[in-house]
């Protein structure tokens, strides 16, 4: 008898320990930093930052279990260009890109804050497009003095998509039906879960063709060389090589990023200058060609198993991507 009550008694105390005693959490990994100024190469007390804007272009942050808390695309530029803004040593900006788009919203954040980033500093932006810079990609360059772009560049996709998936066949292989109450007819226009009607494709490519006309509008703000006439003719997503872009005249000239850096000095008129880059602590950028967004490329999975991923996947997107 003695026995069980020592052992209640046992039961009692740590429960009453469990109560009254506090719990420290530590976190596996660190929260993320502020961004520093890096030294990528040159020399001298003028410097030219480098920007990159690489993979899908969207506001959605992209974190996993087993990395550090990440932000977007849009928040690290907004952020490299608030630092730079307080730096009068910064004569140019070159912007990297290797995008084939993204969302119609991320992609005007992007060029407006370029836009507004040059007109107030006065400062010139070379935008450098690498292995792929089509539409929203090419809409955010838009933003820049001048277009160059990598000899193997392809670019273009000027124009708008709404990808939707149907997925009623599937859903009723498997037994599962739909049942949406709604108080408005269009209120779930665009479900993935049923056909679309006529009236619906109809609104929709209104909308989508409001956003395209923008597309256009942006494009003629910042290639003065063509008209309206001009660019509605290659509005219609084609894509183009370098070469061709050029004879386009939706870029300026062709060459490396190495010769972007060189040609903004001549424009400038400083024989040298020092590139550098913002990134988080505990990265290192060792060479122009160095990945230097402080994230990682964005991604959407259209198609996935997981169920988080299958709910992002059903949610809808207007979207300046080339999507093959």
């Amino acid at each position: 008898m003695a026995n069980k009550i020592s052992f209640f008694a046992l039961i009692l105390a740590a429960a009453l320990c469990l109560i009254n005693c506090a719990f420290v959490t530590i976190p596996l990994f660190p929260s993320t930093q502020n961004l520093q100024e890096q030294i990528v190469e040159g020399e001298g007390n003028d410097k030219i930052l480098l920007l990159d804007i690489s993979g899908v272009i969207s506001e959605r942050e992209d974190s996993g279990l087993l990395s550090q808390q990440s932000t977007s695309i849009i928040e690290d530029i907004k952020e490299a260009l608030k630092k730079a803004q307080d730096d009068d040593a910064i004569k140019g900006i070159v912007v990297k890109i290797n995008s084939p788009g993204g969302t119609i919203t991320g992609s005007d954040i992007l060029h407006h804050e370029l836009k507004r980033f040059k007109n107030e500093k006065k400062i010139m932006i070379v935008a450098c497009l690498m292995d792929v810079g089509t539409s929203g990609g090419y809409y955010v360059a838009t933003a820049a003095d001048e277009i160059m772009a990598h000899p193997t560049t392809i670019t273009g996709s000027i124009a708008v998509i709404a990808l939707k998936f149907n997925v009623k066949g599937l859903l009723n292989l498997v037994g599962v039906k739909d049942e949406t109450i709604k108080s408005g007819e269009m209120k779930d226009i665009w479900s993935p879960f049923r056909p679309s009607t006529d009236k619906e494709r109809a609104i929709m490519q209104a909308v989508i063709d409001k956003f395209h006309s923008r597309f256009v509008d942006v494009i003629k703000e910042g290639r003065k060389d063509l008209s309206r006439q001009e660019i509605e003719k290659l509005a219609d997503g084609r894509i183009f090589t370098a070469d061709e872009a050029l004879e386009a005249k939706l870029i300026d000239r062709i060459g490396y990023l190495d010769d972007a850096f060189d040609e903004m000095k001549k424009s400038l008129g400083i024989p040298r200058a020092t590139v550098i880059t913002y990134g988080r602590p505990g990265t290192f950028k060792g060479t122009i060609y160095s990945r230097t967004s402080p994230t990682a490329p964005q991604t959407f999975n259209f198609i996935s198993l997981n169920r988080g991923d299958l709910i992002q996947s059903l949610n809808f997107h207007f979207m300046y991507l080339w999507l093959p």
